[in-house]
């Protein structure tokens, strides 16, 4: 097992990255990424999910067209589209997806990879540029790259007395 106070370091030091460099990564460090998607948690096991690994420009383009707070997608190397399939856990694929998309973006962290959580997108326009149905739920896309330039300052957190409630 980790280290706990290793892993609450890690997931503090943890950033939303915005720059990369234009330098390719490698098939074994995306492989880890969605493998680690693959192991995150689901209600009943259901695994309501697709992974689009988006390497055309041409769509990372008009993705970050898309994009309203996304502009930075189209200079990633690649991306990550997150898929829930509704029809496979109607209830939960939002929340199965939301913990996917937070396991690959620790696994990519880990391999100092940066990403951004994209939660403003037009979902209409970009679910068509990719191809999927109706029953498909895009979660998200997450832009994925080696970080260019210096890792942001730490956002400021609010006090955990000022959140944390005992019962």
């Amino acid at each position: 097992m980790i280290n706990p106070e290793n892993f609450l370091e890690f997931i503090k030091n943890r950033r939303s990255i915005r720059s990369f460099q234009d330098k390719q990564v490698p098939d074994n460090e995306i492989q880890m990424i969605l493998e680690a998607g693959r192991w995150a948690p689901s209600a009943s096991n259901k695994q309501p999910w697709e992974f689009y690994v988006i390497r055309d420009k041409e769509i990372l383009k008009e993705i970050s067209k898309n994009a309203i707070y996304g502009r930075h997608i189209k200079r990633a190397p690649f991306a990550i589209a997150i898929i829930g399939k509704k029809t496979t856990s109607p209830n939960y694929y939002i929340q199965d997806t939301s913990l996917v998309s937070m396991t690959m973006m620790l696994m990519a962290w880990s391999l100092k990879i940066g990403t951004c959580w994209t939660g403003a997108l037009n979902r209409k326009k970009v679910k068509l540029l990719l191809g999927l149905t109706e029953n498909d739920y895009l979660l998200t896309v997450l832009p994925m790259g080696y970080i260019k330039g210096n890792i942001p300052k730490p956002t400021l957190r609010t006090a955990l007395d000022q959140i944390k409630k005992e019962i």
